[in-house]
């Protein structure tokens, strides 16, 4: 079975299995395994496959032709689409999957493409089906403009499925002979994209991977980060600028028009676009009675590799061009690397908390997960049930030790955000001082979770 996309592949086996011919919009960002699903997906069916280019109409009907004819399909030199769907389906008997791969290339250079294809589905004999893929890696797009563009073709639309990254279980089976905290490392770096772990070999350490699959020129993950929302974006100095700034720690829009110089209403623009793309995120802080005490308007660049090359490789090109890898790694990313991975170390404990919440092994039955971004101190995790129980974590990676005063913090903290903790988890990679293992035993609401026992 495919690694974590059990649920992906039941959902488009519900609608294959359903009678009559469907047209269905896959999409998630590149490498995130869209097209490993789907290969997963029509490995025992007919399938038709056809990757779309950037060019004109009439350019992708003659490239699919040109395609087609080399499987020995005859067609006219220019064909409509409707030609090239009917000759897809003559001669077939069962139903038929026909996958358009980056489809937004050819909506893009004209409105014929959709138009055609809810026709030929609308018009198709009774004893014929077909069940249309049509996929992207172009999420601002299909979730922001697709719509509108295609107009009335969209209510010939069967259904999505968004493709989202994998968890970090997910990613711990995939390298078995990482540790634990390799494992937390990589995922800090890679996050949920099965196609970048790819390039990670787990028979090595985490430095001798970033040394070899990223700051190896020579290497597919070299480039990536710039690479990642390209074709999405113009003026991509100014998108540079804004990440690199948040990179650098300038979270709140005041912090970034200090930095950049560009206008606040620039700023707010560019990074509405990033957030479409998933490259940023606007944090909310949990809602509790301590209002006056939390933070507003942070944001945070959410793709993990994204982040990583803001904020290592891009400011310090110069002597990524000198250096050698293992140079760059020693001078530039070694002295703050636990640092960068501790903030990911928190979103691996959230997953755990959401997950023994559906197991139901929690002390209460969460309907809300989030955090609390104070002005003097965080709450790395808040869960609260439906009548208002609450439990609140911190997440321990920078220190060897979790200390008794970081459960004092953490509490002076609950105090500013106006929560009354019921129970209380401390989440720490290795251990815990005596004062708070001997608070533990005679509190029954406290407990403590090392990265052993996740």
């Amino acid at each position: 079975m495919i690694l974590g996309r059990t649920s992906e592949l039941k959902y488009l086996n519900t609608y294959y299995d359903r009678a009559g011919s469907q047209i269905m919009v896959v999409y998630g960002e590149r490498n995130v395994g869209k097209t490993f699903l789907l290969r997963q997906f029509t490995k025992d069916k007919s399938c038709f496959y056809y990757r779309a280019r950037s060019a004109s109409e009439r350019e992708q009907r003659y490239q699919w032709r040109c395609e087609l004819e080399k499987e020995g399909r005859k067609l006219p030199k220019y064909p409509s689409f409707t030609d090239i769907f009917s000759m897809i389906l003559s001669d077939q008997d069962e139903k038929v999957i026909m996958i358009v791969d980056e489809f937004q290339y050819i909506v893009k250079s004209g409105d014929t493409f959709m138009k055609e294809l809810a026709d030929f589905v609308n018009h198709m004999p009774q004893n014929t089906s077909v069940m249309f893929l049509l996929c992207s890696s172009s999420i601002g797009w299909v979730e922001n403009s697709m719509v509108t563009r295609i107009g009335e073709a969209a209510y010939g639309l069967s259904g999505f499925l968004k493709v989202r990254e994998l968890d970090f279980e997910m990613m711990m089976e995939f390298f078995p002979a990482f540790s634990m905290e390799q494992s937390i490392e990589t995922f800090a770096i890679l996050g949920g994209v099965p196609g970048f772990w790819k390039c990670f070999d787990d028979r090595l350490g985490v430095k001798e991977n970033i040394c070899r699959s990223i700051l190896n020129q020579a290497s597919f993950l070299y480039g990536e980060g710039q690479r990642i929302g390209k074709e999405e974006l113009r003026e991509m100095g100014v998108y540079n600028t804004i990440l690199a700034s948040i990179a650098a720690g300038h979270h709140k829009l005041n912090d970034l028009y200090q930095h950049t110089g560009f206008s606040r209403a620039k700023i707010s623009v560019y990074l509405k676009n990033l957030i479409e793309l998933e490259l940023v995120e606007k944090i909310f802080s949990y809602d509790t009675e301590g209002k006056a005490n939390a933070q507003k308007g942070i944001y945070r660049i959410s793709n993990h590799f994204v982040h990583f090359y803001f904020t290592y490789l891009y400011p310090n090109l110069s002597s990524l061009e000198q250096l050698t890898p293992g140079e760059f790694y020693n001078k530039y990313i070694e002295p703050t690397f636990r640092k960068y991975v501790a903030e990911y170390y928190k979103k691996v404990c959230r997953q755990y908390v959401e997950k023994w919440n559906r197991w139901e092994r929690l002390p209460i039955k969460a309907e809300r997960i989030g955090e609390w971004v104070g002005k003097l101190g965080t709450i790395d995790i808040i869960a609260q049930s439906k009548s208002g129980e609450t439990m609140i974590s911190i997440c321990n990676w920078d220190k060897p030790m979790m200390r008794y005063d970081d459960y004092e913090w953490l509490l002076f903290c609950a105090e500013k955000a106006g929560i009354r903790a019921d129970y209380i988890y401390l989440f720490s990679v290795r251990s815990f001082d005596e004062q708070l293992n001997l608070e533990a035993n005679v509190k029954h609401n406290l407990r403590l979770i090392s990265m052993d026992e996740m």
